[in-house]
């Protein structure tokens, strides 16, 4: 016992970095979950949690470190349930069409970059209030006229709206999730020009999404093009004005980062705040001498912090980002060390505790990930910087910092985009160096100066900086092999990969750091054993894919975009639609293709008259897709699955082997959550508990 609290560090009081870890295992075991914990159990697991948190505080010291991880365990299990329940808000249950009343109180771009409008106070026409969801979000497609969406404006529009879609596949990316957290329960799109009912409320609840898209119009005034709209959004969060071309050149060259919002912008905001105020008092000894200037630096710089926070808006990747900061600044003016392995664990701590569903975010992921991955690293660069000579020591913490922070974050980033950026190092070198010197102390000073009319030379500074900046992701981007495209790994993969990355990073003992290292080998192992699934059906019956020796045919051109795109990416195949579409695989005319699954011949029939053309297919085991409902007698001889089943169902993944076919299907798969039950179940489950 006492060797295993040895290699963990407790023996010495490193307990605090594998808290977060063992709390991060207790929420990973409720998202696991195929069936919604019920009450008892959450009581059970309260229960445990507080025995053993007694126990671990007050019971005897060897079994202090052993109780305590069992208490946080259980913790987490209680706490992703517990935050589950309270972001309970109705979801619509049906496809809407028709006027949509709501309050703006978001603008972003939607996936095929247009501008898109979140809605709260939302009224739906013949909805009762308590089946009405909370948040919508509509597409704006089409002339919208001379509206100007402003935060708090009172709109009302004609829109198509459906419940949050399903995953793409068994496995696949649960948008339904990701919606449940954000209270958002329907969204859709409009052709029809938004109309202005009532102007903005003039209350404090929207005041810093009012000064946020203010400052963001005109800065984006002020400089030109991609420019303007990138230092917008680092500066104030606003994204609405990034277009899609710049997205994906940011995505290829590993530098999408720089336009979220972070740990790496706060990082470098409350760094420059920190440095001008301590060196500026400094400069007056009288001051320097009789005032603790570094605690005064980290309270201007945490102030500064909690601005930026209030105007760059209350998003995950910000609150996460504000946390991590102010836990180090707060380290400070505590007389402790800002950055170490416990102060990180501190603000995961604190970020886990206050939104669990995190875990599952990449942005948390990588955030935590290149952190500690950058505290590991430099450990060793203090003890023997000296070796290295005085003008190339920035140089060699800037390739240090990025090749930890890359090594940390890109198998996190290939599990999540299916891509890796091949010169991603490159063009951080090129790229993080600038944001650091020229492009956020550009903005800070000009937003010091606004006030007084004398930001323009400031913010030429920061354009030109974001400039070159998106000139370096053009470039990288346009290289040869910029982007390589990987598979969707087994879902044991990431947490295997986790897991063996901090034993192996904070183990304190040989002997852990090589299990961790194990543990990092057989993911890896299981990453290059995975095999995708030889027929995707999509949720609708409306596009199939067959896996072929050139890769995935699909069974239409166009249309379908985003299941199409998520199918090709986690095959790892960068190809387009189209060319997906002219592959070899499926034999037959238009609206009734055919292909082989191993003995099994698979039939699919879409369009007008599909059940009728399908009527007389049933037989010889054979399998049977159709994208209208059955409507002749029972099927005998086949399996069919009509778009009704497909309904229930959701989109299936097909497997063909030796032993005939093995369909898994998204509602199988997905099991039964809050976030995706069926608004009866929802209903019911609500009132028992």
């Amino acid at each position: 016992m006492a060797a295993v609290r040895d290699g963990f560090g407790v023996a010495r009081g490193g307990l605090m970095p594998w808290a977060p870890v063992l709390l991060c295992c207790g929420i990973g075991f409720y998202f696991t979950l195929p069936t919604e914990p019920g009450m008892v159990l959450l009581a059970a697991a309260a229960a445990v949690a507080a025995v053993f948190l007694v126990a671990g505080l007050r019971g005897p010291e060897s079994w202090r470190a052993p109780a305590l991880a069992l208490a946080l365990l259980a913790a987490g299990l209680v706490l992703a349930a517990a935050r589950s329940h309270l972001v309970a808000a109705p979801v619509l249950s049906f496809r809407y069409y028709g006027p949509v009343e709501g309050r703006i109180v978001d603008i972003d771009r939607s996936f095929s970059d247009r501008p898109r409008l979140t809605l709260d106070r939302v009224v739906l026409e013949d909805v009762p209030p308590e089946r009405t969801p909370a948040r919508v979000r509509v597409a704006l497609h089409g002339a919208q006229g001379q509206l100007d969406p402003q935060p708090g404006l009172v709109v009302i529009l004609t829109a198509h709206l459906s419940p949050p879609e399903r995953p793409a596949e068994p496995g696949g990316f649960d948008f339904q999730r990701l919606a449940w957290f954000s209270q958002l329960g329907a969204v859709g799109y409009t052709r029809a020009p938004v109309l202005a009912l009532e102007a903005p409320e003039g209350g404090v609840a929207l005041l810093a999404f009012r000064i946020r898209m203010a400052l963001s119009g005109a800065m984006q005034a002020r400089m030109e093009g991609q420019a303007g709209a990138f230092a917008a959004a680092l500066l104030t969060g606003d994204r609405s004005g990034v277009s899609a071309a710049t997205n994906d050149a940011l995505r290829a060259s590993n530098l999408s980062h720089l336009i979220s919002i972070s740990g790496l912008h706060m990082g470098l905001l409350t760094g420059f705040v920190f440095a001008v105020c301590r060196y500026g008092l400094a400069l007056a000894p009288p001051l320097a001498l009789r005032l603790p200037s570094k605690k005064i630096a980290a309270l201007v710089a945490l102030l500064a912090a909690m601005f930026y926070l209030m105007l760059a808006g209350p998003s995950v990747a910000t609150r996460r980002s504000f946390i991590m900061a102010a836990v180090m600044l707060v380290a400070v003016l505590a007389d402790r060390r800002a950055l170490s392995l416990r102060t990180v664990a501190v603000a995961a701590l604190i970020v886990l505790v206050l939104e669990p569903e995190s875990l599952v975010e990449p942005g948390f992921q990588m955030s935590f990930g290149a952190t500690v991955a950058l505290i590991v690293a430099f450990q060793p660069w203090t003890r023997h910087q000296g070796r290295v000579p005085q003008f190339l020591r920035p140089v060699a913490m800037m390739v240090l910092s990025s090749a930890a922070a890359g090594f940390a974050t890109a198998p996190i980033a290939a599990v999540h985009f299916n891509r890796v950026a091949e010169y991603g190092l490159l063009a951080n070198m090129l790229a993080v160096p600038l944001m650091g010197m020229v492009v956020m102390p550009a903005g800070v000073i000009a937003a010091l100066l606004a006030p007084l009319g004398l930001a323009q030379p400031a913010l030429w500074a920061m354009e030109q900086g974001c400039a070159f900046i998106l000139a370096v992701a053009d470039w990288v981007a346009g290289l040869d092999g910029a982007v390589v495209a990987v598979p969707t790994p087994p879902a044991a993969t990431l947490p295997l990969i986790a897991l063996g990355g901090i034993a192996a990073l904070i183990g304190r003992a040989p002997w852990l750091r090589g299990i961790g290292a194990a543990l990092v080998a057989v993911a890896l192992g299981l990453w290059t054993g995975a095999e995708r699934p030889a027929l995707l059906v999509s949720g609708d019956g409306t596009i199939i894919g067959l896996m072929g020796e050139a890769g995935r045919a699909l069974s239409k051109p166009r249309g379908a975009g985003f299941v199409a795109k998520s199918w090709l990416e986690d095959d790892g195949d960068l190809a387009p639609q189209e060319a997906a579409f002219a592959r070899p695989g499926f034999s037959g005319a238009k609206g009734a293709l055919s292909a082989q699954l191993g003995d099994v011949a698979a039939l699919y029939f879409t369009g007008k008259g599909a059940a009728e053309r399908a009527a007389g297919a049933c037989g010889g085991g054979a399998l049977v897709i159709l994208s209208e409902d059955w409507t002749d007698a029972p099927a005998t001889g086949c399996r069919i699955y009509d778009a009704a089943r497909l309904r229930e169902t959701g989109a299936l993944a097909i497997h063909a082997g030796p032993g005939g076919l093995r369909i898994l299907s998204v509602r199988e798969a997905s099991g039964d959550r809050l976030w995706n039950r069926r608004p009866e179940r929802r209903i019911r489950a609500a009132r028992a508990q």
